[in-house]
């Protein structure tokens, strides 16, 4: 998942996708992203977003489900992103660093995100439904694996430690705090990662 559902997010090529089907999807994420900047996310409805974008309901609807899903799908799309930079940016989060430089990185990125994200993330969840806990990213987990295979760990289990430090990244820990307090918490989150971090990479 990324903060609060199951989302595909590979690490190869994306599927390939119907020429109309794309245009349309397109458009709505763009159509979607401008109503929330402008309306906030009380406004991004189903029924509003077929409107504003000049899209049947029913494209609307089998596209996304629910309202929720709305908010899902722009949280897919920032995850995508967030991919390429991971794949393809320039150092310490993408390649060209060493692995303990580019760990550190991806959790102050990871960071970031979620606190860039942590609206839309909430309105992801069905606000009738708890926030799910114990789910993690397969991505982050895939990464950070990828990334402890370059330090010297000795006999450490990679896999349990990737789970572990994955664990420190969980999007649905973040949405429980609120939106206020969050942006002032990003800076000792990621200084915590950072320590976090060296003392379990430590030789």
């Amino acid at each position: 998942m990324t903060f609060v559902r199951k989302i595909e997010v590979t690490w190869g090529t994306p599927r390939t996708e119907r020429a109309d089907a794309a245009r349309n999807r397109q458009h709505l994420i763009a159509t979607a992203r401008a109503m929330l900047a402008e309306l906030g996310p009380d406004q991004l409805t189903m029924d509003a977003l077929a409107e504003r974008s000049g899209l049947g309901k029913g494209t609307v609807f089998r596209r996304f489900g629910t309202r929720a899903g709305i908010f899902g799908a722009l949280l897919d799309d920032g995850e995508r992103v967030f991919q390429e930079r991971v794949l393809s940016g320039p150092p310490p989060l993408g390649p060209g660093a060493s692995p303990l430089e580019r760990l550190i990185a991806y959790g102050r990125a990871r960071i970031h995100f979620m606190v860039e994200y942590h609206e839309i993330a909430r309105a992801a969840v069905d606000g009738r439904q708890p926030i799910p806990a114990g789910s993690q990213t397969p991505m982050s987990r895939a990464h950070i694996r990828m990334l402890l295979t370059g330090i010297d760990l000795g006999p450490a289990d990679l896999d349990l430690l990737a789970m572990q430090l994955t664990a420190a990244l969980d999007g649905p820990i973040l949405l429980y705090v609120s939106a206020t307090d969050l942006i002032p918490a990003e800076q000792p989150l990621t200084d915590g990662w950072r320590d976090l971090v060296q003392r379990v990479c430590r030789p």
